[in-house]
């Protein structure tokens, strides 16, 4: 083996993304949410595609620490309902609404380098993209920001977004929240604990960036210890939700989900739900 191959540094290829745009500048990360004319809703094609960013990130050299945002007039619309969640019947009762490989359970666990991930968000939040919104290690929300469990409305169980609230130190809060389904705001969510700080409209990204640099300024490996204890933590604040939600009880079968899922798509108020 040559001096050269010794001393060559592996350097992951960019992954080829069509609804992820990422981009690095000055030790920054930009992993951003591009399906604006869907308000960013999260198909099955988007979490793979948001893995693909998180684990490219993880391994880049030039990026430090990213901040996780959305393009156009929300961070996230949630779930895209129609193609997530209207499954054909098989399929739901093979894997449920979320493919085997499309689960985002483990986005923020399966890392080497545990580098800090900033949430920078806007407009809406809904569904599982409050847990991709909570996920990440500091989180700065417009103060209009429209935030909602989703779940519950749809007859899902959204135990694991009450365990991140939880985690966060909302308390009530998170039982009101999850137990109702209320949209609640960045502001209020600021108020609760739940996120780090809630901005004037307009200027969450620019806080984002401002909390990134000061990150920067910090040892990098200390900053990785932190950002990996914290995770952690997190991930025994979610675990037994996790195991009570998969594989039972099997919401994803009933009746009352899908009567909310098409009341959604064809944008009535659901019939009345019968419990089954």
């Amino acid at each position: 083996m040559s001096a050269e191959e010794k001393t060559t540094i592996y350097r992951p290829k960019p992954p080829d993304l069509e609804f992820v745009q990422y981009r690095v500048q000055d030790g920054i990360a930009y992993i951003m949410l591009n399906r604006p004319d869907k308000l960013n809703a999260i198909s099955d094609q988007v979490i793979i595609e948001i893995r693909r960013a998180f684990q490219f990130f993880d391994l880049d050299r030039d990026a430090q620490v990213a901040i996780f945002h959305g393009a156009g007039r929300a961070f996230t619309s949630g779930a895209d309902v129609r193609q997530r969640q209207l499954r054909p019947k098989e399929e739901m009762e093979s894997f449920g609404p979320a493919a085997p490989d499309t689960r985002r359970r483990d986005l923020f666990f399966d890392f080497v380098n545990w580098k800090p991930m900033i949430s920078a968000v806007h407009g809406y939040v809904m569904g599982m993209g409050v847990g991709l919104c909570l996920g990440c290690d500091l989180v700065v929300a417009a103060a209009s920001t429209k935030l909602q469990i989703t779940e519950v409305g749809r007859g899902l169980n959204g135990s694991t977004l009450w365990a991140l609230l939880r985690f966060r130190g909302a308390g009530g809060f998170a039982d009101e929240v999850a137990l109702t389904g209320r949209i609640f705001t960045g502001e209020e969510a600021a108020r609760h604990g739940v996120v780090t700080r809630a901005t004037a409209d307009g200027e969450h990204l620019a806080v984002a960036e401002d909390y990134a640099r000061q990150i920067l300024k910090n040892p990098p490996l200390a900053v990785r210890a932190g950002v990996r204890t914290r995770r952690m933590y997190m991930l025994e604040a979610q675990r037994l939700s996790f195991m009570l939600v998969e594989p039972n009880p099997a919401l994803h079968l009933t009746q009352d989900f899908q009567e909310a899922a098409k009341a959604f798509v064809e944008k009535r108020p659901p019939r009345k739900f019968e419990g089954r």
